[in-house]
């Protein structure tokens, strides 16, 4: 799977095995006044060849792409199946704009923020005419993108038409701006370190020595490393680092507290803490608490947190076993 895709596979590739299926779809156009957009590149895995009922989307973090969350979202969706046989689940997993295959779409246009990510996926189920989304997973500025998407859907902001997902799954991401304060400055680190190198660098073993060399992990070296693109005599990068730091600043300035203090009515907020994260200072653990223990009126939707045990920020790396333990029982059924 993760071997060299060439332009013209690209385009549309299927690779299949028995009951496991995977297909990479281009940007399809979503006319609109007077010019046509392309939305976003996107994957599908499903484990069988029956017709689908239920769609999950899938969106990534920072500086991440759909290859991220394949092999989690397959063991998923096989899982459920086995949970549940009259749900057959279509995992939709999509490039959010300036990364991976979405990166420099044309019609992605700026601001860079994370109301307009959370837009992106609504023209991509209008561009295939699909049916609204059953359930929204999102991880770290994933999770925020999701947040924007489900207030928007409860605002009415997609039109008259929309469907709210009925379950948010928000793996470690905080829900509330992020301050300096309340952060190792790592990823500020990170994208410093890279907006200082060079638009082409000559190989990954470079830049991996070279982030070392700054004081970062060799795991995390290694996992920027997986970014890089050939381009001409050189390697770029597979997202658009101006464009995803934009972003990253809409991410630590949006609060979504306000949708987990009144969840809207018929959708289920399922927040995961990674037992290890760094980003869950005590005064948001207490206030996650509270909500989660609250009474509810009869008109508002649910919110529920787990911990996810032994296991730092990237969750569906530090325990994937874990975490599929905690979202395949809790997943909702629609039959």
């Amino acid at each position: 799977m993760g071997r060299f895709l060439s332009i013209a596979s690209r385009r549309r590739c299927l690779l299949s095995a028995p009951f496991n299926i995977l297909r990479l779809f281009p940007t399809p156009q979503l006319h609109g006044g007077s010019r046509s957009l392309e939305t976003l590149a996107y994957e599908e895995i499903r484990v069988s060849e029956r017709p689908f009922n239920s769609t999950a989307f899938v969106l990534h973090g920072l500086l991440g792409s759909t290859r991220n969350w394949r092999t989690f979202s397959r063991s998923l969706a096989s899982e459920l199946q086995k949970f549940s046989s009259s749900n057959e689940w279509r995992m939709v997993l999509a490039d959010l704009r300036n990364h991976g295959r979405s990166s420099g779409i044309r019609g992605l246009d700026p601001p860079h923020d994370m109301s307009n990510a959370a837009r992106d996926l609504t023209n991509l189920v209008k561009s295939h005419e699909w049916e609204w989304p059953d359930v929204v997973i999102g991880h770290s500025m994933g999770g925020k993108v999701a947040l924007d998407f489900a207030a928007s859907c409860a605002l009415g902001n997609y039109g008259e038409n929309t469907v709210l997902p009925k379950q948010l799954w928000v793996l470690d991401s905080v829900p509330g701006k992020v301050g300096s304060d309340e952060s190792d400055g790592e990823v500020e680190k990170v994208l410093q370190t890279l907006s200082s190198l060079p638009s082409s660098l000559p190989s990954r073993n470079w830049l991996v020595d070279h982030m070392i060399e700054h004081g970062f992990s060799k795991s995390l070296s290694e996992w920027i490393g997986s970014n890089l693109k050939k381009s001409g005599d050189g390697l770029t990068w597979t997202f658009d680092l101006q464009a995803a730091i934009a972003m990253f600043d809409s991410y630590r300035e949006t609060s979504y507290w306000h949708l987990l203090e009144q969840p809207p009515s018929g959708m289920e907020i399922v927040m995961v803490r990674a037992e290890n994260s760094d980003r869950w200072p005590k005064h948001l653990l207490d206030k996650l608490f509270y909500l989660s223990t609250k009474v509810r009126k009869a008109d508002e939707g649910k919110l529920t947190v787990h911990v996810l045990p032994k296991s730092g920020h990237w969750v569906h790396v530090d325990n994937p076993k874990g975490l599929l333990e905690i979202m395949v029982p809790n997943f909702i059924t629609k039959f």
